[in-house]
């Protein structure tokens, strides 16, 4: 079984529509449980997780610590870690049991848009391939509970990055599996602040994560870009 973990912020405009597509496309009916780990929504986030599933008010906000403390609330074998903005393809509940059937442990799924854009269609195609550069947790990340206990869950220091940092540790305990099918992912941020800049101020991001900057100081870069 599958215990589905959302952590979410103020994500009234898509987390109702993401629960209901989780539960229409879980097609063999094997998610056991879906857990919103939110972090002190001020908009209407925790009265649809009420009504919907189960709600987790966390005690500090940050999509590690939120996560984290969601994998703790969970009883399932598999740990399916989604973005409130992100739909699953139907029977992705089933190929998450495939992959782990065949010894994949961990793995995610390829990435799409919501949006036609070219740039965007050409940036998710290279989620098909197994190198972290591309790899990011608006694709999902599911993780059996062992493994993911092993890891040591979501590196709480990361305020951002914290996706690429435990893919990186999750590879050292098992093989990563990239089910071919793809998520429906938001574009929202791309379409408010414009399509290649977003993506350059991700690749700035990213490559300033690589050089080793602090946490801190990609946090200070990243609010400035998107404030």
């Amino acid at each position: 079984m599958i215990s589905v973990i959302i952590p979410t912020y103020n994500e009234e405009s898509y987390l109702a529509q993401t629960i209901d597509a989780i539960q229409k496309n879980d097609t063999e009916k094997l998610v056991h449980q879906i857990i919103i780990a939110d972090g002190s929504s001020i908009d209407n986030t925790p009265v649809i997780a009420k009504e919907k599933n189960i709600l987790l008010t966390c005690s500090k906000k940050g999509r590690a610590i939120q996560m984290n403390a969601g994998a703790h609330l969970a009883e399932s074998d598999i740990l399916f870690f989604l973005h409130a903005d992100t739909i699953p393809p139907k029977y992705f509940s089933t190929f998450i049991k495939d992959a782990v059937e065949k010894n994949y442990q961990a793995g995610c799924f390829l990435l799409s848009f919501d949006h036609p854009h070219w740039f965007l269609k050409a940036n998710a195609w290279f989620t098909r391939f197994n190198i972290n550069a591309v790899r990011f947790g608006d694709q999902g990340l599911f993780v059996t509970k062992n493994i993911f206990q092993k890891a040591g869950g979501f590196s709480e220091q990361n305020l951002l990055a914290e996706d690429q940092e435990i893919i990186h540790r999750l590879k050292k305990f098992t093989r990563f599996k990239i089910i071919k099918q793809p998520v429906i992912s938001s574009a929202r941020k791309y379409l408010a602040y414009g399509v290649f800049k977003t993506q350059f101020k991700f690749y700035q991001l990213y490559t300033m994560y690589r050089l080793g900057f602090t946490q801190k100081k990609l946090m200070s870069v990243y609010k400035k870009f998107f404030s």
